[in-house]
């Protein structure tokens, strides 16, 4: 059963659609993640689901219960709805201690002291806070304020849980943490989440699924590494990093066991092989995408990946990022984004050939 259904949502600000015929079916233990960028609609869907804000047409069900239907005109309030939320400013109260903030939602539910107190104690166990039981919230760092605000959302055992942005606030290095910390949680419980997010590696992190989101529209929903290696437009692919897109002309398709192809293309000075997940027709248009990892200096490539393209071409930009280099190289045919090894590469101003395996590929329509 869907723990989440969306069926045709849509919701307008006065002549703003903010999200127009959206589709979704989130299912029990599921992590999906709506992502992309400011203004596309995300937060409005999270707020819907919440009963935060009220959809224009469609449909929400949660746990198999109608929440919300346009056409019946029916709306059940956030309370009734068994959600727990967790939002970008955590909305920590500060006159209350940990226990107390936690201790909130049970408070408000009228539950016995009892049930409260064993409740409470086993959610700030799940997130590590038992010892900041009794420690004023503003006391608390940013991180041990997220894992209350997680407690929190958690202690009344929710069908569904949301969240909205809630690691922003944190620095790079906590964010990572409490992002791998949460997804542990996560997966131990098995609890349902629906999460927004506008942060690439972020959701490709911690997502069973992504859902890509543009212009009040979903553009594509899939597998992280999937909506990663296979954009479905071009869109998609360039929310994900630099990705280098060169335009092409089909010139042979052949169908694979997988349902894949393999097409053969020719640009503007190169020809080579590409791989797709759809059958264009010949002398069709396209662009093939390739990641800028994927792209090696100087024939370094992995020759059991298969055939590759190549191109000339000189460093214009070399960025040392420790781990690794970002470099840009212009060619005639395109200027490459490439994330190279962090010593050991090209100077600026170098010639060098660029190759990458038709396997690393992925043609999308023009």
């Amino acid at each position: 059963m869907s723990a989440v259904e969306l069926e045709h949502i849509s919701c307008k600000f006065g002549e703003v659609l903010a999200v127009d015929d959206v589709n979704l079916s989130v299912q029990e233990g599921e992590f999906v993640t709506l992502l992309g960028p400011s203004g596309c609609g995300k937060t409005t869907t999270l707020r819907m689901v919440a009963g935060l804000e009220q959809n224009s047409g469609g449909r929400i069900s949660i746990a198999g219960r109608v929440v919300s239907d346009a056409e019946a005109n029916f709306f059940m309030p956030p309370d009734r709805r068994r959600l727990g939320m967790v939002f970008q400013s955590y909305a920590i109260w500060p006159h209350m201690t940990v226990f107390d903030n936690v201790a909130y939602p049970l408070r408000v539910r009228r539950k016995s002291k009892e049930e409260i107190k064993e409740r409470v104690d086993a959610a700030l166990r799940l997130v590590e806070m038992t010892p900041y039981a009794q420690r004023p919230a503003p006391a608390l760092s940013g991180g041990q304020q997220q894992r209350v605000a997680i407690a929190r959302a958690l202690v009344f055992e929710p069908d569904v849980l949301l969240l909205d942005e809630p690691l922003s606030n944190l620095d790079a290095k906590l964010r990572l943490q409490m992002g791998d910390e949460f997804r542990s949680l996560q997966k131990r419980l098995g609890i349902t989440c629906l999460y927004v997010t506008h942060d690439q590696e972020e959701a490709m992190a911690l997502s069973d699924r992504i859902v890509v989101m543009h212009a009040g529209k979903i553009l594509q929903t899939g597998a992280p590494e999937e909506i990663y290696q296979r954009p479905a437009t071009r869109e998609v692919a360039a929310f994900f990093g630099s990705p280098n897109l060169l335009e092409a002309r089909v010139t042979d398709a052949t169908a694979k066991a997988d349902g894949s192809f393999d097409l053969a293309v020719e640009g503007n000075g190169w020809a080579g092989q590409a791989r797709a997940g759809e059958k264009f027709a010949s002398g069709q248009n396209i662009y093939v995408m390739i990641r800028p990892e994927n792209v090696s200096l100087n024939g370094a490539h992995d020759d059991t990946a298969g055939p590759s393209v190549q191109w000339q071409g000189k460093v214009a930009s070399s960025i040392f990022r420790g781990s690794h280099r970002s470099m840009v190289v212009e060619t005639p045919v395109h200027r490459f984004h490439i994330e190279a090894p962090a010593f050991g590469v090209a100077g600026i101003g170098e010639h060098v050939t660029l190759s990458a395996p038709a396997s690393a590929t992925w043609a999308i329509q023009a």
